[in-house]
């Protein structure tokens, strides 16, 4: 931030003061959840509006995807929040059926992959493993959104990830 200061009382500088751009106002963050907005009458602190909790998803059937999933988070050292997150952000997409497909996007299997055929990098099986297909998704999710959470919380807004 730049911050000019000038007396009043000096005419060079009651000049250099009146002829200074008006901006309106500067806004910047304080903290994860804080936004300070500073203007020429003033400043002021936002709290920003805080994600909603994501409901536990609980301990997934043995065998199941969402059990592979479980394993695969932990393994990253996510917390178990993370898990939360991607149990409801895969709901949506798939339902965890490593079969779904979206035959006007061509989306496929439980990360909904387009094409899902990019899952292949991860394992020649990616059409039928949930495997490969949560390996490939996590690694995307992990790529370009940081966590679960943060490809949940994009979906709440945009309704894609």
């Amino acid at each position: 931030m730049l911050v000019t200061l000038a007396s009043p009382h000096v005419p060079s500088q009651a000049e250099t003061l009146a002829s200074a751009p008006h901006r309106s106002t500067q806004s910047y963050a304080v903290g994860e959840d804080l936004v300070a907005a500073v203007s020429r009458d003033g400043y002021h602190i936002t709290k920003l509006p805080t994600a909603r909790p994501v409901p536990a998803a609980g301990i997934p059937d043995p065998g199941t995807a969402q059990a592979i999933a479980l394993e695969m988070v932990t393994a990253r050292g996510w917390p178990s929040t993370e898990f939360d997150c991607l149990v409801l952000l895969w709901n949506r997409e798939s339902h965890w059926n490593v079969y779904s497909s979206n035959a006007s996007s061509g989306a496929y299997g439980i990360p909904q992959a387009v094409p899902g055929s990019k899952m292949a990098s991860v394992g020649a099986d990616w059409a039928t493993n949930p495997a490969t297909q949560i390996t490939w998704g996590l690694g995307y999710i992990q790529g370009r959104y940081g966590t679960p959470c943060g490809a949940w919380n994009h979906s709440q807004s945009s309704g894609w990830y």
